[in-house]
């Protein structure tokens, strides 16, 4: 029978590690967007040389387990201590906090790239020219025109990888982050019930992940004007 006084218990300690969570997550995504921008942009003006730049970063990344590229980073890295401290990284590498923002980073920087070009592809050469023919160009183009309608067109997607990576946070506990993930770990190895305990977990990231949700879809609406002139009409 379930011991609700035990799963409340859970609640309130795991709700300790909901900062955690969302700081690596939030983390992550924001220095993974900028990388992703970056990469996009190279794979779309920077010729076939860009291409196979931003090509060969997204099968590495993207072909590869995020855990094992984890695990490289923290373990791996590890090894090469003394080069890292000559380098003076290895403030850096020796924290686990680090080294799975690190990771996290690089892989939704993947996923994120190709959202982003494609976003990028979608921005229609019509509404390019439109822009040209009123005085814009060059930086004010992309910034005022094209950057709005690619995020528009790439948002869905975009708020999908943001949920993965908000469940991929609880990869960080295998290298010893106390998050949602890791404390539940640690209560299980304390009480032996993982069913009570991982249900909980469960609704924590529910909750979570449904308010994310209903976020993203305030910034579809407010990016979409034809969505709020039906609504006005």
């Amino acid at each position: 029978m379930t011991d609700i006084g035990f799963m409340w218990d859970t609640f309130l300690t795991l709700l300790t590690g909901v900062p955690l969570t969302l700081e690596l997550a939030v983390t992550s995504i924001l220095a993974g967007s900028i990388l992703a921008l970056a990469i996009s942009l190279l794979a779309v003006t920077g010729g076939a040389m860009g291409r196979n730049i931003a090509g060969a970063y997204v099968f590495v990344f993207r072909g590869s387990p995020l855990l094992v590229q984890m695990f490289l980073i923290y373990y791996g890295l590890g090894q090469f201590r003394h080069g890292l401290q000559d380098l003076g990284l290895w403030w850096f590498f020796r924290e686990p906090y680090w080294c799975a923002v690190l990771a996290l980073t690089l892989n939704t920087a993947a996923y994120c790239s190709e959202i982003f070009r494609g976003g990028l592809r979608a921005v229609s050469s019509q509404e390019i020219e439109a822009a040209r023919a009123c005085g814009m160009s060059g930086v004010l183009l992309f910034r005022r025109i094209i950057l709005p309608i690619a995020i528009r067109h790439a948002l869905p997607a975009y708020g999908n990888e943001i949920i993965l990576m908000l469940k991929a946070t609880a990869l960080a506990s295998v290298i010893t982050i106390m998050e949602v993930t890791g404390l539940a770990g640690k209560l299980i190895a304390d009480s032996f019930r993982a069913f009570e305990i991982f249900i909980v977990a469960g609704a924590i990231y529910l909750a979570i992940n449904f308010i994310v949700t209903r976020m993203l879809l305030l910034i579809e609406f407010w990016l979409s004007p034809h969505m709020r002139m039906r609504l006005q009409s």
